[in-house]
């Protein structure tokens, strides 16, 4: 409630109840700094948007509460942490050694394209209970760092990471619980557009940090390759291609029809080489008739043996 957000705030530091705008990160360097697109980003996502919800160690990074009852989250802290993040993924030598983690539908397709592009390690799907303690295991990794999407649904790598002592980096709501926690980053965790946003974010510091992509230019992947896409949508988007292809397509009927004037009309006066009563090739010749014979027109008869105008007398 608003009433212990209050009594909870008197205990907060001042400088964690900065306002969300951009003289916040002032302490921060200019390359670092947030442009207006990416603040323009951040609000279309929903990024900022929490939950009804409220757990005690999330309080420093609230904004406010609107009168709905939904927490707004501080989106100076959520840039911060973001590129605390991105500076610890860096930090890492060998970049298979960081293992990216997302059992949420909506962030799957995220972690494949964050691993894609930064070289990460990455599992979406269901996790194997035993993957970084039983060594026994096919499958079993050592990663040097841990990125989680949400605390809640990844709870069994992030309770393993604290027997291994992995750090663990996590993208937490308002309603996440902290503990194994390293490194929490408040933002919206159930959006897809919101979990795609920030793994792009990360991704694009990352790059930037390694001398990979220069800061000056906008990064040439567009944040709509980390959303996740319905695979029955995904399929009508498929279907409604096909249909368009075959639309430009010229239809093939249109060269064999007899309509006048067109390619495949037959001209007036050719013979037909398959009409009836016609000679075949093979056919022999008629009685009295050799092969050599001449028209019925010709002047003088000769045979092959004796040529007309040659051997005369």
């Amino acid at each position: 409630p608003s009433s212990q957000l209050q009594t909870h705030r008197t205990h907060v530091p001042a400088c964690s109840l900065t306002l969300m705008s951009a003289s916040s990160l002032a302490f921060l360097p200019q390359p670092l700094r947030p442009t207006e697109d990416d603040w323009a980003k951040m609000l279309a996502a929903h990024v900022h948007l929490g939950t009804k919800n409220l757990d005690n160690k999330m309080i420093p990074y609230i904004w406010k509460r609107r009168s709905d009852g939904l927490y707004i989250i501080n989106l100076a802290k959520t840039w911060e942490k973001l590129m605390l993040a991105a500076r610890i993924v860096v930090a890492i030598e060998n970049p298979a050694d960081v293992c990216v983690i997302s059992a949420r539908p909506y962030g799957q397709r995220a972690v494949l394209k964050f691993g894609q592009y930064t070289g990460a390690n990455y599992m979406a799907g269901r996790y194997t209970p035993g993957t970084f303690t039983n060594q026994i295991q096919q499958q079993f990794q050592e990663p040097r760092l841990l990125v989680i999407t949400d605390p809640r649904t990844d709870s069994q790598p992030l309770k393993e990471s604290s027997f291994v002592n992995i750090p663990t980096v996590a993208f937490c709501d308002t309603d996440s619980p902290l503990r194994f926690v390293d490194v929490a980053i408040p933002a919206n965790n159930k959006g897809k557009q919101s979990i795609g946003l920030l793994y792009w974010l990360m991704a694009r510091e990352v790059l930037r940090l390694r001398n990979v992509i220069p800061r000056q230019h906008p990064w040439d992947i567009m944040v709509d390759m980390f959303f996740y896409r319905d695979p029955e949508e995904a399929e009508k988007e498929a279907e409604a291609a096909a249909e368009e292809a075959k639309a430009i397509e010229a239809p093939t009927e249109a060269f064999g029809g007899v309509a006048p004037g067109g390619f495949g009309e037959v001209p007036a006066g050719s013979a037909d080489w398959a009409q009836p009563g016609t000679q075949e090739w093979g056919a022999a010749p008629a009685a009295g008739q050799e092969w050599g014979a001449g028209d019925a027109t010709a002047a003088a008869p000769g045979t092959w043996d004796q040529p007309a105008g040659f051997g005369g007398p």
